[in-house]
């Protein structure tokens, strides 16, 4: 009788959201093009890169299209000597008419209470709604894992996408995804397997070294 093939060997995904810039909690920047990292964001880019420099291996760094994803991927992908590769499915939520807008003013609008209570059913006036960024999300991983099996990836993105990629992984409906919190440069690590995913970490700000599921 032939021995049953082996699973492969899970993908580990890490989560970067990208450095502050000087919109960071002050406007919904969305995807509106030219909004690069402040100098506080590239020393949180340089400062995530040699947190990461401590693991063993990275075999590929995936950034969002937008120039504060990649100029954060950047300083992680050369202390590897690694090109930093363009997904669109890691790409910030589709904020719509609300692009730009002030979160002052925002939170005064009676949308923003289904924005933060009930995502699920909201959808961004002439954009994106958070259910069709969690399958983007979601489908850009399952792509990740099939091109590095067994491998260590490191995704640069947005804070909404990584959340909603840790409330897939947890299992978690997409209405509580506004409990979690993903901080600039933080670090989520979340393994992909057969037997389904495991968080290892989630805003992780720390040491990096000691990262392995237990």
């Amino acid at each position: 009788m032939p021995a049953r093939p082996k699973p492969p060997h899970p993908t580990l995904v890490l989560f970067v959201r990208h450095g502050q810039t000087d919109t960071t909690g002050k406007v919904l920047p969305g995807r509106a093009p030219g909004l690069h990292l402040a100098d506080s964001g590239r020393a949180q880019a340089q400062e995530v890169a040699e947190r990461l420099a401590a693991l063993k291996r990275v075999d590929a760094v995936y950034s969002s299209p937008l120039e504060r994803a990649r100029e954060t991927a950047a300083p992680i992908a050369a202390a590897r000597a690694l090109k930093v590769v363009v997904e669109r499915g890691l790409l910030e939520c589709d904020f719509g008419d609300w692009t730009g807008a002030a979160l002052k003013d925002l939170a005064r609008r009676p949308e923003w209470a289904t924005v933060q209570r009930y995502p699920s059913g909201f959808r961004f006036p002439g954009g994106e709604s958070f259910v069709e960024m969690s399958s983007r999300i979601c489908a850009s991983v399952v792509a990740l894992h099939d091109r590095h099996p067994g491998g260590v990836v490191v995704a640069v993105s947005h804070a909404d996408p990584i959340k909603a990629a840790v409330a897939d992984a947890l299992g978690t409906h997409l209405d509580l995804f506004q409990r979690i919190v993903v901080s600039p440069c933080s670090v989520t690590a979340v393994l992909y397997g057969t037997g389904g995913p495991a968080v290892l970490t989630v805003n992780h700000t720390g040491d990096l070294a000691g990262l392995a599921p237990s």
